[in-house]
């Protein structure tokens, strides 16, 4: 599948040339020609981000409930694939297989694929949010886990529900500053 052409900017939007979240960034390849990074279905992120989203509410409400070992151990498990995703990459995040192999073939294409870097530090803000709140939880502090796992749950909602990922424009942001520098 490749991508659409980029639509003209909007207000608001990222200026020609600063990646955007839903076009694949060029790099020159050999020969100056400019080489299309693969990008992913916009969904994928999506699908992860409400099965993220079910088993961060789920955390709250065993911590709330008085479960905090329980609580803890989700909490970790969930920072672990906040890990990998940021790691490996969103494609390669386990619910980004499961939606590449179980649900993606049941769709139409997507009108155009997204650059895999924004949603893939998504993932980093997501291992860190929850790994405080892991560390804090071992450390004897409980509201700790119920805390980051809520303020994860947000940003996982926002994306499941609206599209809205957070920690994609966190990523615009800071390579609009220059702080991260693309290819």
């Amino acid at each position: 599948m490749s991508a659409t052409p980029p639509e003209s900017p909007s207000p608001g939007s990222p200026s020609p040339g600063s990646p955007s979240p839903r076009s694949p960034a060029s790099a020159p390849a050999a020969g100056g020609a400019p080489a299309r990074r693969p990008g992913i279905d916009p969904r994928g992120p999506r699908f992860s981000a409400a099965i993220t989203a079910v088993l961060l509410l789920a955390v709250v409400v065993l911590a709330v409930g008085g479960l905090e070992q329980a609580a803890l151990v989700l909490l970790t498990a969930l920072a672990a694939l906040f890990a990998w995703g940021a790691a490996a990459g969103v494609a390669r995040h386990p619910f980004g297989i499961v939606f590449r192999h179980l649900v993606r073939p049941r769709l139409a294409p997507p009108p155009e694929l997204e650059d895999p870097r924004p949603p893939t530090f998504a993932q980093l803000v997501g291992f860190v949010v929850t790994a405080v709140g892991v560390v804090l939880g071992f450390l004897g502090v409980p509201a700790a886990v119920p805390i980051a796992a809520a303020a994860a749950f947000v940003a996982a909602f926002l994306n499941a529900a609206f599209g809205y990922c957070l920690g994609c424009r966190l990523y615009l942001v800071l390579v609009r500053a220059r702080v991260i520098r693309t290819a």
